[in-house]
């Protein structure tokens, strides 16, 4: 089942290098879009979070899973932050749009450290993992602290 569930990521991350525009319909469906993608992001993050910080007892399988998971909807989101995406039910700071090269960096280092974490993870090491999820999550908060609202 979580196979199909990889599967399944990466054929929404091969769409996701479409064109922007023909993804979305109204700018609000994009909004939605890239909101669930980083739903999808926290919760599998969250799942390593629990193994890594011993809130559960690590699993070398399912740690494995769920980075390779992250990996693939980490694409997911960015291709959604398209002109008109910048109002309405969002947490998007209008800095995303005006500083597209530093928000494409960042986004790019999120990504290559989840790749890093993916990478570690398939080695079932939990002392491999743990540095390579704190990157990664210093790169999400980096991300968020310059380009989201807070709450």
């Amino acid at each position: 089942m979580n196979h199909l569930l990889v599967a399944a990521a990466v054929a929404v991350g091969i769409t996701a290098a479409l064109p922007a525009a023909a993804q979305f319909q109204k700018p609000e469906d994009a909004i939605r879009y890239r909101q669930s993608a980083m739903f999808l992001q926290n919760t599998h993050a969250g799942r390593i979070g629990a193994m890594v910080n011993g809130r559960v007892p690590f699993d070398a399988k399912a740690m494995a899973e769920n980075a390779a998971v992250l990996e693939a909807v980490i694409q997911l989101p960015f291709a959604a932050f398209i002109d008109g995406t910048d109002k309405g039910n969002t947490r998007a700071k209008p800095e995303i749009w005006r500083e597209r090269d530093k928000f494409n960096a960042a986004a790019a280092k999120a990504q290559e450290e989840v790749a890093k974490l993916n990478v570690a993870a398939k080695t079932g090491n939990l002392e491999q993992i743990k540095p390579a999820f704190g990157a990664v999550g210093q790169a999400c908060k980096a991300c968020h602290d310059d380009y989201q609202k807070p709450l």
